[in-house]
Parts: C-alpha cells; structure tokens; sequence
C-alpha cells in the first residue's frame, strides 16, 4: 500500500533521536534525570523526554497532518490517547521502551514508532540502539531486519511447537491477584518463559523467530502497534484474548502473539483460560 510518509526517513528519525539523546545519557543519568510516573517500576527519564521532543519535531516537518501520539505527551495530556481511535493520520512512538531497563544501566531498550491510518496500524518500526538496526514492517510487505548500510533480511517466526516445549515472553505482572497467581501456575505449562521490561526486544524476539508466543495484558499504542504488526508480516497470528483483533484504540482486553492460530488457539485455552 502507499504509505502516508516515507517510512525510512521515519527511521533515520528514531535513530537520530537515540544517537542525539538518548545514548549520550545511557549510564550517565543523574539522581534529578529519573522520576517515577504511576508505581516506583514506571519511570521516565530526561533521555524519554527529549528523545520524544526531537521525534516530534522531526515529524512535524515530515508529517504536517499527522496526528503525534507520544508516551510523553499522553502522560502530559491524556486526553490525547482517546483522539487515535478517530483520527485518520496518526504516528504513535515510545521514545524509550524499556525505561526501567535504560534508567538501571541495562542494554535492553528501543526506539518505537508506528503509522496508523484510517484506524489501522500500516507501518511498525523498533529501533536497538545497542545493535544500531531497525526491525520493521509495512502492512502487506512483509516485516525485515534491517542495517544501516542498506541490509535486509526478511523475519519469519519460528516452526510451531507442542505446549511443553514451547519457550515464550509474558508479563504476569500486570495481572492482579486470583488472576496473576493463576496465569503464573498455567505458564508452568510451557518449557520457558522470560520477561525482559521491553516490548521492543520481545516482539523483536519472536518475530525473529527465537521463541513460540508473547503475552501481555497491559496495552498501550506505543508499546504494542509496531510489535504486532511486525509479527504479523513475519507470520505469527495476533488476537486479544477473546479473539477479537487488536486495534490502534485498544488499551484493555489482553493480546496474545503466537507461531499460527492452532498454536495461539492452544495457548488461549491452556494459558488464559476462561
């Protein structure tokens, strides 16, 4: 499809922002740069802060019409998140995924970025700082790895497999009580599961094709559209917990990634549960 903006002009964007702001303060960040937002675990630093200003600006120039959804600024005004479901042109970004991760010195943080239009996701992108490359997507085209200097190579998720040996990325931590302790107990149904604090590194593993399934129950835009989309064009099958498909407006009803749809139909019954 015809994208409304040049998607790699979007990603050198996402790189300038970590080369410019966000990597000259990895590991040096003072006590006054971190803050907590709504727990002690959700933070934002100085490096989100201005990571997203340099995006947005960029944007502006690049994307006059676009509607600019940012972590940031819906922490700032939160009326802009409920705007995405009706807008027809939209670019939602998390200047740092994996804040807690960057704040505690650990390697394990991205740059995300999506395109959304006439309310659907049509482009995904996730930036490693760390690796210095991209994985992205455009809808209908596949998703890739992709270098600086020009490579690409085409993602594909991994071959399915029976529920015990399958390894995977959840985040049981965002669900509560009777419901955490009994998706905990369910997991011990599988070979492995990790959990990294970073979206961008777990879509990045799966649909790179490292491990079978991911499980969140937490969505937000910024954290979920480029990932889902990539891992749909590498193949996987992308659903909420009921079935139903995850859309740029979403922000409740869980989402499960898995291999195919009898793998994602298995993990639905055996993990989720009623």
């Amino acid at each position: 499809m015809t994208m409304p903006l040049d998607i790699a002009k979007l990603a050198d964007i996402l790189r300038l922002a970590a080369k410019t702001e966000i990597l000259p303060r990895f590991r040096r960040l003072g006590g006054g740069d971190i803050r907590s937002k709504s727990e002690p675990s959700d933070l934002v630093t100085e490096a989100d802060e201005a990571a997203e200003r340099l995006i947005r600006r960029e944007l502006e120039a690049l994307a006059p019409g676009a509607l600019f959804v940012g972590e940031e600024s819906v922490a700032a005004d939160p009326t802009l998140l409920g705007k995405l479901a009706d807008a027809e042109f939209a670019v939602v970004v998390d200047p740092v995924d994996g804040t807690f991760n960057f704040a505690s010195g650990i390697p394990a943080f991205g740059v995300m970025a999506s395109v959304v239009w006439k309310g659907e996701a049509v482009a995904g992108l996730i930036y490693d700082p760390m690796g210095d490359d991209w994985v992205m997507a455009e809808k209908g085209a596949g998703a890739y790895l992709r270098r600086p200097d020009g490579e690409a190579i085409k993602l594909s998720v991994a071959e399915p497999r029976p529920l015990e040996a399958m390894v995977g990325m959840a985040s049981p931590g965002y669900f509560f009580g009777e419901r955490r302790e009994q998706i905990l107990a369910n997991l011990a149904k599988v070979r492995f599961f990790a959990n990294y604090r970073c979206s961008a590194h777990e879509y990045r593993t799966f649909s790179s094709g490292h491990v079978q399934f991911v499980l969140y129950n937490k969505l937000m835009p910024w954290d979920h559209l480029p990932g889902t989309l990539i891992a749909a064009e590498a193949g996987g099958h992308v659903a909420r917990f009921d079935g139903s498909p995850y859309r740029p407006h979403h922000v409740d009803g869980g989402l499960l990634v898995a291999t195919c749809r009898d793998s994602w139909q298995m993990l639905r019954r055996e993990i989720i549960g009623d």
